[in-house]
This record gives structure tokens, sequence and C-alpha cells, in this order.
């Protein structure tokens, strides 16, 4: 059985956020009214890389919701807004919460949503957990297969725009226009990185499709609730293309885990070379962030890098045969 690998940090406790009594009185207020009386119960969400508010909160009157906010100066706005748009247009079989309302208050954007009452898949997986998530992701992606006007409208870029313009590291070593990030180096990179180009540039045309996409799906985005169904959360970042490179991401954390990640994705027809070239890209993405500076979102967002591009990158590894 191949060895277990954790990262540094537990999934749920990486985000930096401010609590709710370090909102502005008026955002607090207004939040309060808007939910038939005073919070009396606020819980942090203690997963994500943003230091945004995102908290489950309880009114005095029994409401319980989700709840995300942040200054309209902060970008994050902009993807709260977003994801309110996407979560409405959502179809019946994606399984994710919906947003109730929004509204902006003394400069802050408000989304409230559905409570879900979950928690985030422990590593290492669990064979039900990742099981579950595995199956709410294919029923979503079949509903997503043929996105809504609705969904369309508030503008999906393509998959394969992105992998060019954003995921093209090693391409980008290789012709000498970035170093090799010092977390690469005890790596198969060094001695691959012709064969990593090369699958990353093969990659976009291989991803490319007119599905909807989650975009971002990985184990901090995921929920699994009381009765072992897994919910999908943060559609912030969804694209068209490929459904099966949403699959890989998520099972980087699965090969981690010693699981078998390799059955999954041909039960879901996705071809080896794209497989293969969606490997090589999250490895190069996330091994030359993982080389940046602190971030100011997380001080833990480095090591989630490093951990998943050091184990997309022995995936691929394991799958091509390839020794240091």
């Amino acid at each position: 059985m191949r060895p277990i690998s954790l990262p540094d940090v537990p999934y749920d406790a990486t985000a930096v956020r401010p609590n709710w009594s370090d909102l502005p009185k008026s955002v607090r207020n207004a939040i309060s009214l808007r939910l038939g009386g005073p919070i009396i119960a606020a819980r942090s969400a203690g997963g994500g890389f943003t230091r945004a508010f995102a908290a489950k909160i309880t009114s005095q009157a029994g409401v319980e919701v989700f709840v995300k906010a942040a200054p309209l100066r902060d970008p994050t706005s902009h993807w709260y807004a977003r994801e309110a748009a996407i979560t409405a247009a959502l179809p019946p079989g994606v399984t994710a919460a919906r947003p109730r309302w929004t509204m902006t208050e003394a400069g802050w954007f408000v989304l409230c949503l559905e409570a879900v009452d979950g928690r985030i898949p422990t590593l290492p997986w669990s064979a039900d957990d990742l099981n579950a998530t595995l199956t709410s992701w294919s029923a979503a992606a079949a509903a997503l297969a043929e996105p809504s006007p609705a969904l369309l409208a508030v503008g999906l870029p393509a998959l394969p725009e992105i992998l060019r313009t954003e995921m093209s590291w090693w391409s980008q070593i290789a012709a000498g226009r970035e170093p090799m990030p010092f977390t690469a180096h005890d790596t198969v990179a060094s001695s691959h990185l012709a064969e990593l180009a090369a699958l990353e540039q093969a990659l976009p045309t291989l991803a490319a499709g007119t599905s909807m996409s989650h975009g971002d799906l990985r184990l901090d985005n995921v929920l699994i609730d009381a009765d072992g169904h897994a919910w999908l959360c943060d559609w912030t970042w969804p694209c068209l293309g490929a459904p099966w490179f949403d699959t890989v991401t998520l099972l980087v954390s699965a090969y981690a885990s010693g699981l078998d990640t390799d059955t999954p994705l041909r039960d879901r027809d996705a071809p080896d070379a794209g497989v293969d070239g969606a490997l090589a890209a999250l490895s190069g993405y996330w091994l030359v962030r993982a080389a940046d500076g602190p971030s100011s979102a997380s001080p833990h967002s480095r090591q989630h890098q490093r951990f998943s591009g050091t184990q997309a990158l022995a995936w691929l590894a394991e799958r091509r045969g390839w020794a240091r």
C-alpha cells in the first residue's frame, strides 16, 4: 500500500477570519434585522484561504444561515457577488447551498446562503467520504453538461484558456522565463522537465468542452452532512471544459491518502493523456505558487500549495514510471 501523506495543517483550520464582533456594527444590525432578531451564535468557517468573514450564524428567532461578508474595496466582495449569481442559477441536480439574499451595507457586501450542517472531510480520506463526493460531483457534472442561459450570462471562461495563460509553468521554466521553484528541486521535475512541458502544452485541447465545471474542486470545498451526502461549496470559479479535470483536482488529496485514484478516472472516461496533462499543469502551478513569499490571504496557503503540488507530481511520476 502506498504511504499516506498529510498536510502540515488540517484543511478545517487553514483560514484566518474576522469574528462576528469584528464586523461594523451597522452591518451586524442589518444582518440581524434580515434574520428576525439578534444573533446568538456565530461559528466561523475554519477552512479556506481568504481573510473575509464566513460563518454559520443563528438568530434569536431560530434562523440558521451561512453568511459571507467583505468590504466592497476588497476583491473578495466581487467573488461573493459572483458566487451568489452562480449558486442562484445552479440546476436541482447540483448538491450545493443556494443563496437566500444579498445586500450592501456601510461599504460591505453580504451574501446569505442556506446553512449546511456538515464537516470538511478529514485526511486521510475515508472511502465513504470520497465515494460520496465523487457521486455528488458526477451528478453535478451531468446536470451542468448544458449550462443554462442564466449560468452562461454570469460569464464562464474557457478552461483551455485558463490552462494556457495561468497553468503552463513547466513550459515557462523550460523556456528559461521562470526559475525552477525550490519546492520542486527534490522531485522528478528537473529530470523530466521537457516531458512536463509537453504534457502541459497538449492539455488545453484535451480539456476543452462546453460543460460547466466547478473550477476549484478540492477537499476544503466539500461538506459531508449527517446522512453522508457530499455538498459542493464555493462556486466562485466555474469554467467551461471537460468535467474530468475537476475530478483530477479533487483526487490529488485522495492520492496522498493512499487510495486508488486511477480507477475513478477510468470509470469516468478520463483520457490518460488528459489526466497526465492535468497533473503536470496542477503540479507546476502549485509548486511555483508555493515558492512565492508569505500570502496575505492565509499563513497556510503556501503549505497547501507545496503539499498539493508535491502529491500531484508524485502521482504523475507513478503513472508514467518516472524515477528521480
